[in-house]
């Protein structure tokens, strides 16, 4: 028999998956109970980081990320938390390295509003607004930035110490009558953000902001949850759609990676050009 007769077996080229974008590595994602923070815990989950899953009311719904995100082959658990009170940060945070050993990504994503007109603004929306958007931001990044300093680089994992993603808004820049307490926690981000990025990129932590615009959540239902209330909305939008919480998540996920490793101090606006003014688009 020659050689063109024999029979060869058939060549099964072995399937080659790509490494996923956080694999291994160790997030802790604020208020990822609904909106947002949910989007973006199961992003970062689908792209192989180890979960921990912030709230600090909705039980039910936070075990539902969980196992949402633990689908993804990942840990995943839940811990309770206001983190506006400086107590239970530190707690969370212990919690988190006896279980994880580490923490890798800090997504700073609990937020609130207290809507009022300005004359009617009472000292405890404007206090539970600013404890909850920016204390809280201050409180978990200091402890984060403590462990990235502690830890330092680990090559086989990330490039860089440490990655913070502050959840803002396009009202870190447009100013929002009234909801005074909320557009000016967000520029309170911005700049707290900007001023802890120049602080820390020496030791190779880089801090950043996504700020959404109109995504479709609950905490904003009424603007959208009619078609008279989405047109209306869709006219503050060039690019004729609401944003959805999977578009904010695969953003994180990509920021939070070596991909955007040279990213540090930025405001990345996700908001189908809301920060275009389009009621300029004609002159004015």
């Amino acid at each position: 028999m020659s050689d063109n007769d024999a029979s060869y077996p058939e060549v099964v080229m072995p399937e080659v998956q790509p490494k996923r974008l956080l694999e291994g590595q160790k997030a802790l994602v604020t208020g990822a109970n609904s909106g947002i923070g949910k989007g973006v815990a199961i992003a970062l989950g689908a792209e192989g980081a180890d979960v921990v899953v912030n709230w600090v009311s909705g039980e039910e719904a936070a075990e539902e990320v969980v196992s949402e995100v633990r689908s993804h082959g990942v840990e995943c658990y839940a811990h309770r938390a206001d983190v506006s009170d400086e107590a239970q940060v530190q707690d969370m945070f212990r919690t988190m390295k006896e279980r994880f050993g580490t923490i890798d990504i800090l997504i700073n994503n609990a937020g609130l509003q207290r809507d009022a007109a300005f004359t009617e603004m009472s000292l405890e929306q404007w206090n539970t607004v600013l404890s909850v958007n920016l204390t809280g931001q201050f409180l978990c990044a200091r402890e984060a930035v403590r462990e990235f300093k502690r830890r330092g680089v680990v090559p086989d994992v990330s490039c860089a110490a440490g990655k913070i993603i502050c959840m803002s808004s396009v009202h870190e820049v447009i100013p929002w009558a009234g909801h005074v307490n909320y557009a000016a926690s967000k520029g309170g981000v911005m700049m707290m953000m900007r001023s802890i990025a120049q602080e820390v990129a020496p030791f190779r932590i880089r801090v950043n902001s996504l700020c959404p615009g109109a995504i479709r959540t609950p905490i904003n239902k009424k603007a959208w949850d009619t078609d008279d209330a989405m047109q209306s909305l869709l006219t503050l939008i060039p690019y004729r759609r609401i944003g959805e919480t999977a578009d904010i998540g695969r953003a994180a996920a990509w920021l939070a990676s070596d991909y955007a490793d040279y990213i540090t101090g930025a405001s990345i606006f996700i908001d189908g050009g809301m920060t275009l003014y389009p009621g300029f688009a004609t002159g004015g």
